[in-house]
């Protein structure tokens, strides 16, 4: 069932969106060649204690982990496509790094996603990095009163495709309100017109993922969590909570 949130609870969801957004903007700012994952993690947990804000992420057990999950970012790196648990790796020079983060406030979630090159760039990573960032403007301008949740997928498929990236098939955005899951499902591909409509007051996560060597297949690691590629190509993730209304998409977690 998908819940139509009031304008009130949008502004109530915009501020744990901007914790989000704070959270992601310090990440990427302390990230550095030698900085580790779990550094990184208790700089996001250090937004949560400030804002008085908790993670919707730490002690997360979806019904495919094996466990919970036991930090408060997602922190994939180059080959890993998503839900990267954070650990003592450092990381290094071009590495590229997606950050997934999300925050609670008020009964109310936020949730987000970055990619970023660490150290000296590749020209690929830029244009991976760059295509991901796309693609969510794609589909957050798809976003609309009238659309439907199929033209969003397009939209974003279509960017992916026509960079020749690879999309990982079965995860996509979601519905966000007082969980970080909810309906409906919000694919990364699809063909327009189609799926439910787009009404004022749905609030989705739209979350492009591409693999960079433009093949689809990835597989689980042995932590059961992470996600990585079949080909060993890079991967990047970008993500917005974004507001549906009757004046336009309304970004909850802009940074």
């Amino acid at each position: 069932m998908v819940e139509l949130k009031t304008d009130r609870s949008i502004d109530e969801m915009y501020a744990a969106g901007q914790v989000v957004g704070r959270a992601l903007t310090a990440v990427r700012d302390a990230a550095d060649v030698g900085v580790s994952l779990l550094e990184l993690d208790e700089v996001a947990h250090q937004v949560l204690r400030d804002a008085g804000a908790t993670s919707p992420f730490l002690g997360y057990h979806p019904s495919f982990a094996p466990t919970p999950f036991p930090a408060v970012i997602c922190a994939s790196v180059n080959e890993a496509i998503v839900h990267g648990i954070p650990t003592g790796h450092r990381l290094r020079d071009g590495d590229l790094v997606s950050i997934d983060f999300g925050a609670e406030l008020g009964g109310w979630v936020g949730d987000s996603a970055i990619s970023f090159i660490v150290g000296e760039p590749r020209a690929a990573d830029v244009r991976l990095v760059e295509t991901a960032e796309r693609a969510l403007a794609a589909g957050i301008e798809a976003a609309v009163v009238g659309n439907r949740i199929g033209d969003i997928a397009h939209a974003v498929g279509t960017v992916c495709r026509a960079a020749g990236y690879g999309i990982p098939d079965g995860f996509g955005g979601h519905g966000v309100g007082r969980l970080m899951h909810e309906d409906p499902a919000v694919p990364n591909e699809g063909r327009p017109g189609r799926g439910m409509p787009l009404r004022h007051g749905m609030v989705l996560a739209i979350e492009p993922m591409l693999i960079g060597g433009g093949t689809d297949g990835y597989h689980a690691a042995p932590d059961g969590w992470t996600l990585r590629t079949n080909d060993g190509s890079r991967a990047a993730h970008a993500e917005h909570t974004v507001a549906i209304t009757d004046s336009g998409p309304r970004v909850l977690t802009a940074r």
